[in-house]
């Protein structure tokens, strides 16, 4: 997880061609990067500002002054890389985009930073012909599904990561907890079916977080949302297509209320509706289980990030959503003074392993080393590197981690094959006629959602305040646009 067009100079066009074919080679031969390089030397040098998601690393300066070694020589161009934490990324992000700060590329998606409503802004360029002109590596390298299925109003506004398809949520463990207590992995099916485990940790570990949560948790219920976090929804089982405000639903009470029960217990931090993130718990294994999205051997990969075993169950099926389509992006400002640069900067991303992997795991010999040509084992310093892969690019040439399968990426096809269409899969909504009416209900939801999600206030009294909120600042008026708009959809696409 975009707006107006913009022109572009073509004076670049020879250099660009022979570009694109050293990058979609995956970064090609030497003698290649080598004819590269003497045309790109050609140019003025070019930084890009590129804004991403994640906790800042300790060690990001000392990587990306590598990975600028090889861009000048691949594409005469460097990065200056700022990373924004996970909470604070869509709030910054927002004013900073809306405030004209210079930057070039933008982590986007459809949960931070929303890729289809800034799209509409016009905070994104369209990026049709800079894909057909310069990324054709992308094309290439991407299952065809995500550039379609991210398209807005017809048209590409960001890059998508070519990662899983599906959206799966899973129970995640800490496994030396899981083993010291014996408790049953198995046993973990819903949110309420956690308790004994939870009750097990709180009684025996004082010093271990139970449920590792942060302000933007929200509990898995069967709902495709029209916008992400907001409580318009349709039913994942629908047959009617009939868009409910999920706060009055049954299933959306019973879920606070197993939150509101868990946060009274203390199976949940205290300070939870307002806390960002819970990295710190994670590089110093103080929790027991949390909930994330996963991807086929998911274990493994947090496993290697955290330096001891996590394992995971399902705690839903694998559906294919808007968000999870979008769920990883790059964007190009609307204000970069470099598209062209830029756009050869995402080609070369997401097809150069070389590069593709500096970026992720850091540099060899100091955050990892080599177990093979295709697989990596993290060394001491990792910690001090530690990036989220998918939000990166291209992870299907990124290196396995020790312990994973060999044929890893086809379990990745076989995943992406096994997800479930959601209902609303290839709907974008049009907020224009109710923008007024979103931007208060945002409002009006700012004042309770985080406390409510994460069972800081009981939903008995405070579900009725919400709703009433809600309702005043115009979520019935958003609801029907959503509803007409979802029945037109239907009609053209014969659903």
């Amino acid at each position: 997880m975009s707006k107006k067009r913009k022109s572009f100079s073509m004076l670049l066009a020879s250099l660009v061609a022979l570009t694109l074919i050293v990058s979609a080679c995956g970064g090609g031969s030497k003698s290649e990067g080598d004819k590269t390089g003497n045309a790109a030397k050609a140019e003025k040098p070019v930084e890009l500002i590129w804004y991403t998601i994640g906790a800042p690393q300790k060690d990001l300066d000392r990587v990306v002054e590598e990975v600028n070694k090889y861009t000048l020589e691949k594409i005469n161009a460097t990065i200056d890389m700022k990373m924004i934490d996970f909470g604070d990324y869509t709030q910054k992000m927002q004013v900073m985009a809306a405030s004209g700060e210079p930057m070039d590329i933008m982590f986007t998606s459809s949960w931070a930073f929303d890729y289809v409503q800034n799209a509409r802004k016009g905070a994104f360029m369209e990026l049709d012909e800079l894909l057909e002109k310069h990324g054709q590596g992308i094309k290439e390298a991407l299952d065809p599904a995500f550039l379609e299925g991210s398209k807005v109003d017809g048209h590409n506004y960001a890059i998508p990561a070519n990662k899983e398809l599906p959206a799966q949520e899973v129970w995640r463990f800490n496994k030396e907890l899981l083993d010291k207590y014996n408790l049953d992995l198995s046993q973990a099916t819903t949110m309420e079916s956690l308790e004994p485990m939870l009750k097990t940790i709180k009684e025996k570990e004082p010093g271990i977080t139970p449920y590792a949560m942060v302000k933007d948790f929200m509990p898995v219920m069967p709902f495709d949302y029209v916008i992400e976090k907001m409580p318009m929804a349709v039913y994942l089982d629908t047959k009617d297509y009939k868009v409910v405000n999920m706060l009055e639903t049954p299933e959306a009470k019973s879920a606070l209320e197993t939150v509101r029960k868990y946060y009274k217990a203390g199976y949940i931090s205290p300070e939870v509706a307002t806390t960002t993130s819970v990295e710190d718990l994670y590089k110093s294994g103080k929790w027991f289980m949390d909930r994330a999205s996963t991807q086929p051997l998911a274990d493994n990969l947090w496993s290697a990030s955290y330096g001891y075993p996590v394992v995971s169950t399902p705690a839903g099926k694998p559906y294919i959503f808007n968000w999870s389509v979008m769920g990883s992006m790059q964007a190009i400002s609307a204000n970069s003074e470099h598209p062209e640069k830029a756009m050869e900067f995402l080609n070369l991303l997401n097809t150069d392993p070389y590069l593709r992997n500096l970026i992720d795991s850091g540099i060899e010999g100091v955050h990892y080393e080599k177990v093979s040509d295709t697989m990596i084992k993290n060394l001491p310093e990792g910690k001090n590197y530690d990036m989220p892969t998918f939000s990166l690019g291209n992870i299907m040439i990124t290196y396995l981690n020790e312990g994973d399968s060999d044929n890893k990426w086809e379990e990745f096809k076989k995943f992406n094959a096994s997800g479930i269409n959601a209902p609303l899969l290839g709907f974008n909504f049009d907020t224009s006629a109710v923008t007024n009416e979103i931007a208060a209900v945002q409002n009006a939801k700012e004042e309770f959602w985080s406390s409510l999600m994460t069972g800081t206030v009981d939903p008995d009294e405070y579900l009725p305040k919400a709703n009433e909120k809600l309702k005043a600042a115009g979520l019935d008026k958003i609801i029907a646009e959503a509803q007409k708009q979802i029945d037109e959809w239907r009609a053209a696409n014969n659903k």
